[in-house]
């Protein structure tokens, strides 16, 4: 069993089983409140699974992309809780938990996974459909754009089902971790995905002070 934590849009946790499926999952659409919900749902998860920490075997973060400040909150979380409880972390990326989400409810085909980056742009995510595990498979690296870029004749995956998540599903994520461990596949890279760099940056030179 998995506990699965996404705040790459809002706040989703989850708790997994491969052979059962999801057994709890709660969210919070909210992006502005990641820190106060996330243990909470985590609490919240696992009393409703009927799940000791002792009887997981694993932590799994959604690696975004996702804007910095809501996305690193998850991630720590994950990083922490996994850390306490003496099980792996299991990075997954959220734009693969989105697609796979869409696949396993019917989708067949190329797919665009897009998300919301906040500053006017969004972050994407291109498909070629799943592979024989029915895992997505992804094109290239997900990419940071301004939304008009991704309507130019162009754009490489131009002409593809569009699909504009405002959520992660946890449940997703952990179930994707679960699959991909089964069919013995590597696991993403454990190095968040924030594509551009953080607001507040620490200054490139010192003031000086004066006596």
């Amino acid at each position: 069993m998995l506990l699965a934590i996404d705040t790459s849009a809002g706040t989703s946790v989850a708790v997994v089983d491969h052979a059962r499926g999801v057994l709890a999952e709660h969210g919070v659409a909210d992006t502005m409140r990641h820190a106060e919900v996330v243990g909470p749902l985590i609490q919240q998860c696992l009393a409703e699974a009927g799940v000791t920490v002792a009887e997981l075997s694993g932590v799994v973060g959604g690696m975004g992309p996702g804007p910095f400040t809501g996305l690193r909150v998850g991630i720590a979380a994950a990083r922490v809780f996994a850390l306490g409880a003496a099980r792996p972390l299991v990075p997954v990326v959220s734009h693969d938990a989105i697609a796979f989400g869409h696949y396993r409810r019917g989708h067949t085909g190329p797919l665009l996974v897009v998300t919301d980056a906040r500053r006017r742009e969004v972050y994407w995510s291109a498909f070629s459909g799943t592979d024989a595990a029915g895992l997505p498979e992804r094109l290239a690296v997900p990419g940071l754009a301004q939304p008009a870029a991704l309507l130019e004749p162009d754009f490489p995956f131009a002409g593809m089902i569009r699909l504009d998540a405002a959520t992660v599903s946890a449940g997703d994520l952990g179930l994707l971790a679960e699959l991909t461990f089964a069919a013995g596949r590597p696991f993403a890279a454990n190095d968040a995905l924030y594509l551009r760099s953080p607001d507040a940056v620490l200054p490139t030179t010192r003031k000086r002070v004066s006596n």
